[in-house]
């Protein structure tokens, strides 16, 4: 039977560390023209600056949705997802993080944390209207984090805190999960360190206290897992069927004498873990392509670029191709089948030496 599976779609390109104040990247229209230049056919869009996106809007009006696929298709590509990853960091904020993360909220907000968790949950739930509006099928986003200055057992932690932290966690995404379920949409949380879904064993732990919602899906980032120091191909053989979305971002992992994991409060260049260009580090892309492939992935290859050493012009310009080398057609038959022999039940009882 013919391989259905169109593959892995790509390249595109995650704006979040790009968007500024100068042109072509202080307006939709600029940075779509600029992202098909490089070569790139889609864009990941944040959506905490109306400039891009006005959140609102883009819930309650389909024309305006039109409108915006309609100027990126003019510029050369189309929206591949919305990201709401700033606000959802804010759907569960640890009391100690609660200065650092206002600047995340209006201003009208700072200071007051639960005025903060209410705009944030908010604004997931515009999300996911916006992005049915728009024809998308994933969101990107983080999950928040109650329990990061916990994340290492020391000093011991009280029975049930961990159970405690997820359940809440839970309580607040459960709705959201509930909106994006209703859009059609699945909500992909990006396994990353200084959110409660860092790994594969966190994200279980929230899985099962959001009972397998089946909107709870993974933003499969192999740069933080490299920095975990996960296999993060056993991850996919693990949790393939929780990917929903894909960012190509490479990192490098060097521990010396002075530190390793932790990074010792270093900066980013000094430190053993670090983020580099598509290319520049040590992921192995083509075993993640493969594996992504060969499960089936069909979603978008979604370049985030950040390194502490090249600058982000070159890192963009290279990215593109180095997806499109990457990028698999999945086979449509198998490889021997000029090999193949006639096959019937009574042939294979008759090769068995069935009656």
């Amino acid at each position: 039977m013919p391989n259905t599976h169109q593959g892995i779609r790509g390249p595109a390109i995650f704006l979040a560390q790009f968007i500024g104040d100068e042109a072509p990247f202080d307006t939709l229209d600029g940075i779509a023209r600029w992202a098909a230049e490089q070569g790139y056919k889609a864009i990941q869009l944040p959506t905490v600056d109306s400039r891009f996106i006005d959140l609102h809007r883009a819930a309650e009006s389909q024309a305006y949705c039109d409108e915006l696929n309609a100027r990126c298709k003019q510029a050369g590509v189309v929206i591949s997802e919305l990201s709401t990853h700033l606000q959802g960091q804010l759907v569960a904020v640890h009391p100690a993080c609660d200065d650092l993360f206002d600047d995340f909220a209006p201003a009208e907000l700072h200071g007051n944390p639960q005025a903060r968790t209410d705009w944030a949950i908010e604004q997931l739930m515009l999300a996911a209207k916006a992005s049915q509006r728009l024809g998308l099928t994933a969101h990107a986003t983080f999950s928040g984090a109650l329990l990061w200055p916990f994340f290492y057992p020391w000093p011991q932690r009280p029975v049930g805190l961990i159970e405690e932290g997820f359940n809440e966690l839970a309580r607040r995404w459960r709705p959201i999960l509930e909106a994006f379920d209703e859009a059609g949409v699945d909500l992909c949380f990006e396994i990353h360190p200084g959110e409660d879904l860092h790994d594969g064993a966190s994200f279980e732990r929230f899985l099962a206290a959001v009972d397998n919602h089946p909107r709870a899906k993974i933003l499969f980032d192999p740069s933080h897992l490299l920095l975990q120091q996960l296999d993060y191909l056993d991850f996919i053989d693990r949790y393939h069927e929780r990917i929903g979305m894909f960012h190509v971002k490479d990192a490098e992992f060097n521990p010396n004498g002075r530190s390793g994991v932790y990074g010792g409060y270093q900066g980013w260049v000094e430190r053993p873990g670090r983020f580099r260009s598509l290319g520049d580090g040590q992921v192995d892309f083509s075993g993640i392509f493969s594996r992504l492939t060969q499960y089936g992935f069909d979603g978008w290859a979604v370049l985030e670029w950040e390194c502490c050493i090249k600058d982000a012009a070159q890192g963009a310009a290279e990215g593109a191709p180095f997806i499109e080398a990457h990028l698999i057609q999945p086979a449509g038959r198998a490889f021997d089948d000029f090999a193949g022999v006639r096959t019937s039940v009574s042939r294979n009882r008759r090769i068995l030496g069935l009656p």
